[in-house]
This record gives C-alpha cells, sequence and structure tokens, in this order.
C-alpha cells in the first residue's frame, strides 16, 4: 500500500511539473489553445513534424478576433502579437521593456560562439551594438564589393555548366554556395571556392551549422522541459572547435592587425584597437559597464557573420529566383532593367550598378514577403510589462513572438496575398499598413546591422543570374516546396529549389 501512495505522489508530482504555469494565459483571459504536459502547445515542432514558423501561422489563423494568443512553449508562457501596432510598440516605442531578444535558456552566461550581436541580450549586445555599428557604413560597404563582384562572376560560370547540359540546379543549393563563397571572402579572407569545389571544407561548415537532427532536437526540447538541468547544454558542440580554430588561424595570420582587405575581420581588428567598449547598462541605468573585446567575442561576431548571411541570404535569393520561374513577365521586366543599368556601367556589375536596380530590389523585397527568412521575431519581456488596451500585464521572463510569415501573407493587409507583384513595395504603392507588417529585418534597436550588406550581396547574385539566365521550373518540381519541419529562426526548404537554368543571348544581340 505505501508503494502505492509513493508511486502516485510520484506520478502527481511529475504531472504537477509537467504542467507547471499552464494556467498562466487562462487567469489572464488570454484565448489560447489547451497545452498538454511538459511540451505545451510544441509537440509537433518537438517531433520535427511542423516548424516554429508554421505553428506560429496556424495559431495565427486559428484565432482570427484576438489582437494577441497564448503559446506555451514546454511549460514557459509565450505571446503571439497578432495586432501589428502591438508589435512595432513592442520593437520600438516600448523597446526598454523588451530588449532581450530571449533565444538562449535564462539566467545562464551564453556558450562562447553565441557572445554575439544577434543572441547576446542586455549590456553584453548594447556595448557590441554600439561598437559594431559603424562596421557596417556605405563606404565600408562600398569597399568590400570588389570581392563580391568576383565570387559573382564565379555563380555564373556554375550556372552555366548546368545549363549547357540542360539538367536541373539547385537554386536553393546554388546561392548557399555563392554566399558561402561570399562570405570567406567579406568575412574572413579566404577564398572558400564552394562553387567550383563540390567537397569545398568551408560549405562542410556552414551546413553542420544548421543540421537539426533528432538529437539536436533532442537537446533543445530537453533545454526548454528541464532549464535547470538541461539549460547549460551547448547547441553548437559540433562545430564550436572547427570554428574557433578557424577565427584564431585567421587572427594569427594577420597578426591581430587590419590587413587592408576591408572585410569584416578587418573592421572586428579596428573595432577591438579601439579599447575597452564602455555604455550605460540598460539592465541597471545609469550605472556604466565595461567590456573587453577578446579573441572570444571577435570569434563570436564572425560566427554569426557567417551563420546569418550564409542561411538567410541563400534562402532569400533561392526563393525569389523559384518564384520568378513561375512568373515569367516579372522576370522579363527584372532582366530588362538589369541589362540597361550594366550597359550604362559598361557592363560591369558594381556597387552603383546594384543601387540603380530598382525593380530586382522590388522583385527581392517581394521574394521575402512571400518567404521571409526570418519566420518570425522573438522578444523576452526584461519587466513586467502592461498592454493598456487589453488590460493585460505579463511578467518579466514571458516571451513575445511576432509572426513575420503570417502578417506578410495576411490578406487583410495584402491584396491577393498569394500572388506575387514586385510592385507592391514600390514607395507609391504602399498601403497605411505597409511599415508595420512588413518587417524582413525587423525593426527598432535591434533589427538587423547587416541589412545593407544582406541586400548589396544578394542583389549582386541576383544580378548576376538574370544577366546570363533565365530560369525556369524543373519538371515535376513542387510548386510550394515543403518547409524543412526542424526549422527554427530561420526558414528553410525540404528537398531544395530545382530550377532549369537557360543561357540568354549576349547583351549585343539582344
Amino acid at each position: 500500500m505505501l508503494t502505492l501512495l509513493l508511486a502516485a505522489g510520484a506520478l502527481l508530482a511529475l504531472y504537477l511539473f509537467g504542467t507547471r504555469n499552464h494556467l498562466y494565459w487562462r487567469r489572464r483571459g488570454v484565448a489560447h489553445d489547451p497545452p498538454l504536459p511538459f511540451v505545451g502547445n510544441n509537440a509537433r515542432n518537438y517531433f520535427m513534424r511542423r516548424s516554429v514558423t508554421e505553428l506560429a501561422v496556424e495559431l495565427y489563423r486559428r484565432h482570427p478576433r484576438e489582437r494577441v494568443v497564448g503559446y506555451y512553449r514546454a511549460c514557459r508562457p509565450e505571446l503571439l502579437l497578432r495586432d501589428p501596432a502591438l508589435a512595432r510598440r513592442v520593437l520600438t516605442a516600448d523597446f526598454p521593456h523588451f530588449h532581450p531578444r530571449g533565444l538562449l535558456p535564462r539566467h545562464r552566461p551564453p556558450e562562447p560562439l553565441l557572445r554575439n550581436l544577434f543572441f547576446a541580450d542586455g549590456d553584453l549586445w548594447r556595448l557590441l551594438r554600439q561598437r559594431m555599428t559603424p562596421t557596417f557604413t556605405s563606404g565600408k560597404l562600398k569597399a568590400m564589393f570588389p570581392l563580391v563582384v568576383e565570387r559573382a562572376e564565379r555563380l555564373q560560370a556554375r550556372a552555366l555548366a548546368a545549363a549547357a547540359g540542360g539538367r536541373p540546379l539547385d537554386a536553393r543549393d546554388l546561392m548557399a554556395r555563392y554566399t558561402t563563397d561570399f562570405i570567406g571572402a567579406c568575412g574572413f579572407g579566404l577564398d572558400a571556392d564552394s562553387l567550383s569545389d563540390d567537397d569545398s571544407a568551408f560549405r562542410r561548415l556552414g551546413a553542420r551549422i544548421f543540421r537539426i537532427g533528432p538529437a539536436e532536437m533532442l537537446v533543445l526540447a530537453l533545454r526548454d522541459m528541464f532549464p535547470a538541468l538541461f539549460g547549460g547544454v551547448k547547441s553548437l558542440w559540433r562545430v564550436e572547435k572547427d570554428f574557433r580554430r578557424l577565427v584564431a588561424d585567421v587572427l594569427r595570420r594577420r597578426g591581430g592587425r587590419p590587413s587592408g582587405r576591408h572585410d569584416f575581420i578587418d573592421q572586428l581588428l579596428e573595432c577591438r584597437a579601439k579599447g575597452l567598449m564602455e555604455v550605460e547598462s540598460i539592465e541597471r541605468p545609469p550605472e556604466r559597464v565595461r567590456l573587453e573585446m577578446d579573441d572570444e567575442i571577435v570569434a563570436a561576431q564572425v560566427f554569426v557573420f557567417f551563420a546569418a548571411g550564409f542561411e538567410t541570404s541563400s534562402s532569400a535569393t533561392s526563393m525569389t529566383l523559384h518564384e520568378l520561374a513561375h512568373h515569367p513577365a516579372a522576370q522579363r521586366r527584372a532582366q530588362a532593367e538589369v541589362d540597361a543599368v550594366l550597359a550604362r556601367h559598361g557592363g560591369r556589375l558594381g556597387y552603383d550598378a546594384v543601387k540603380e536596380m530598382t525593380y530586382l530590389e522590388w522583385t527581392f523585397k517581394e521574394g521575402m514577403r512571400v518567404f521571409p527568412s526570418l519566420g518570425f521575431l522573438m522578444r523576452e519581456c526584461a519587466r513586467a510589462y502592461t498592454f493598456e488596451e487589453l488590460g493585460l500585464t505579463v511578467d518579466a521572463g514571458v516571451r513575445v513572438m511576432v509572426p513575420l510569415q503570417a502578417l506578410h501573407t495576411d490578406p487583410q493587409y495584402w491584396e491577393r496575398p498569394d500572388e506575387f507583384r514586385p510592385e507592391r513595395h514600390d514607395p507609391a504603392q504602399h498601403g497605411p499598413h505597409y511599415k508595420l507588417v512588413f518587417l524582413p529585418f525587423g525593426d527598432g534597436p535591434r533589427a538587423c546591422i547587416g541589412e545593407r550588406l544582406g541586400l548589396m550581396q544578394s542583389l549582386a547574385g541576383l544580378a548576376a543570374v538574370l544577366a546570363r539566365f533565365t530560369v525556369r521550373p524543373a519538371p515535376g518540381a513542387p510548386r510550394r516546396p515543403r518547409l524543412n519541419p526542424a526549422s527554427g529562426v530561420v526558414q528553410s526548404v525540404a528537398g531544395g529549389l530545382p530550377l532549369l537554368f537557360e543561357e540568354r543571348a549576349p547583351p549585343a544581340s539582344r
């Protein structure tokens, strides 16, 4: 009898632990779906059936009359913001209440490679943001551009080989290789050569960063369910050693000083040479906080430059090509603009030429509307916050999500959102909600610091392809590619994006 009582008590304690906080949204009168013990509303993500973005889109569409919807990731309450005005306020006006991104385990120091501008929170983020903002000025981007042009020419050469053979080419893989070579040159001062070498070590390293299988998903689930036990488990254990060794080798060859290549590591070394970083604390104002930009901090910034640029840009450019393949009229207009601009610049792709490609930029933005690289934005409440118009107060530690994929495709804000229409991004046609609901690079103080660099690199790659090729759907390829259910913040497709690349006639004969 005693054994049965102990067993029943243990099961009850386990159940209570696995449902802690599951009354959070009911007590506050917030609409939400019923959570399950331990997994909350996130079971299909943990079992790799739906991505985080897909679950957010489903939740958004299931509650069309709500301005906010509750969600449980394991036992942690989150709030999905359906109202773009509320989202804008969280990201901008009320940023001091929501300055953490909240992507790392709470109350634990981040693992070394995640001490970077994207993942860092609080004072570490503020120190890095202040020091690194000047790294992405127009002048410094222009100085990098010759490195971009060389990789764009190699991109054309790889596509040409496929076009000559009449075989489909995976646009996702092609643009990932272009992005990898760009990052190798502009980030590390290295010739990654993944556009020529199918077995490039640099390309393999990039693929390993985003390879999430059952083992990695199990770690993520355990960290969510049992943060006290598993919160300290590293997520980058597969690549940390190799990546830190790569950065250390580059720094050693440069003797710890800028090399004159104008690449990202040069910019970081210039930042380090400015000495101690110091700002007013965002966590404990008006205290001052200080930090030395050592080799570990440098390596972490290079890591996020590599990881963020690798996945987001290749995802956005390949999806844009996929859409153009299915919309030949838009493709012809983009090609005509590229041809005209290059003709004015002597046939050379350059920084100023890309800046003149207005319709191509609209086309790329439409690709990011249809399939934003970041499927959602996340912020964590730094201290208790009240949404006055809702009569809702959320506590410190509650995360709020801005569902970009859902907002970018909501017919309430976009006329016929399933259509691919670059003209939507003509400033003369912007609707009243445009700046509230089109946020591919985020908004507010934590908006993407590399937006202009990513735009420059992506437009150069698209221009290089469209100047030489017409893309068409590959036979049998799906019109709507299936999403990778293991995707996290950055979305990716499963199975690639096969397209036919047909060589265009030389400019003189067009």
